[in-house]
């Protein structure tokens, strides 16, 4: 617990350790994922009575080897709270709670965290971590597929990262956060890393982590740990909005980008983007070649991390089963199990299917055999 408490407040902001417990879910309805959980059997996923492969986008890890290159750095306090416990590579606990939710593939991304290093740190820490997150993929191909870690405060450098790891160490993709260092990642800077990712064809993963006037408002402070209930979600709404008006998704049609949290408050509130470019206050939308909420449709993918029947039902009717990922959030306890969709009635069998883990079984070039 300790351990989970200090990654939410160095990686979400000083609020985000305030969680809901456990039976506190239970009392409102919800089932929770189960999170250390004894070793068993290996639960099996059926639909329709056919066994299927399920997948989960949002499950965090740390490489605790890092800290030899950061122990000495102002990096040392985000990581020294994260070298052991479920969070860290290569703990056996990650597959028995995988086993026990019927999780059979995680694609396991660490949190963007290091966003002020200089380039020689940055080198040297992206370099350890996307090596050992592609061993122990290796070592468990069934299991894992990696998402790489990449230094978006050196552009130039990103695009190379990204490039060897795809390339050279097998990585389906990348995990990056909602902006660097207080710098919009839609301003033009960053586009020799938006450029390679489209290049390379890869899902790029957003996930948030402390930023000025999101997760770190101060209004936020106080009880609900709103830096994380709400900041998180408000940060990625203005990181996916920034992409859309400054034409980011514009320049780069071939970006795939799936965020986090649902896709924030944009895929339930984007009507209100579109009612915009269709007024006359909307000359920002000119430029832009299609409606904002059409780039949920196209480039834009989200996670099923809306916890309510009712929202997960909004969020397939606003975005579309085809751009929905199961995601757990893993280890952090949030009640979004298997059987969130699984007993979804407003789902097909074959939609279910899909965003349990046959849409990131193409994306991410897993083979669908479920053994």
């Amino acid at each position: 617990m300790r351990n989970r408490r200090a990654f939410l407040k160095q990686f979400a902001g000083a609020t985000a350790g305030m969680f809901v417990t456990r039976t506190g879910f239970a009392d409102a309805g919800f089932t929770a994922a189960q999170i250390g959980a004894a070793p068993g059997k290996r639960r099996e996923v059926v639909i329709g009575g056919r066994r299927v492969k399920t997948v989960d986008i949002h499950a965090h890890t740390f490489v605790p080897e890092v800290w030899d290159l950061v122990k000495a750095t102002p990096l040392a306090a985000a990581a020294k709270g994260n070298l052991t416990g479920n969070i860290a590579l290569g703990n056996p606990q990650r597959l028995i709670d995988m086993d026990a939710q019927g999780i059979d593939v995680q694609a396991i991304n660490v949190n963007a965290w290091g966003y002020s290093a200089d380039r020689a740190l940055a080198r040297d820490l992206i370099a350890l971590q996307n090596e050992k997150i592609s061993q122990y993929c290796a070592a468990h191909r069934d299991r894992f597929v990696g998402m790489a870690t990449v230094a978006l405060q050196h552009p130039d450098l990103a695009a190379d990262q990204l490039d060897d790891a795809v390339k050279k160490l097998g990585m389906r993709g990348a995990a990056i956060g909602g902006s660097v260092e207080g710098q919009e990642l839609s301003d033009r800077k960053f586009d020799p890393f938006w450029a390679k990712a489209e290049e390379l064809g890869v899902m790029l993963f957003m996930h948030p982590q402390p930023a000025q006037g999101t997760t770190q408002n101060p209004r936020l402070q106080g009880k609900g740990g709103l830096g994380n209930t709400i900041g998180n979600p408000l940060e990625t709404t203005v990181f996916l909005s920034h992409l859309i008006f400054e034409g980011t998704l514009d320049r780069f049609p071939g970006l795939k980008i799936c965020a986090a949290h649902a896709g924030g408050y944009l895929p339930s509130y984007s009507g209100r983007s579109d009612a915009l470019c269709g007024r006359g206050g909307g000359a920002d939308c000119k430029a832009l070649k299609r409606k904002p909420s059409d780039y949920f449709s196209s480039q834009l993918y989200i996670d099923t991390m809306i916890f309510h029947e009712e929202g997960l039902r909004h969020i397939v009717a606003e975005v579309g089963v085809d751009h929905i990922f199961y995601g757990t959030d893993y280890p952090f306890d949030w009640p979004v199990g298997i059987d969130f969709v699984l007993n979804a009635p407003f789902l097909a069998n074959a939609e279910k299917e899909a965003i349990l883990g046959g849409n990131l079984i193409k994306l991410l070039r897993i083979p669908s055999s479920s053994s």
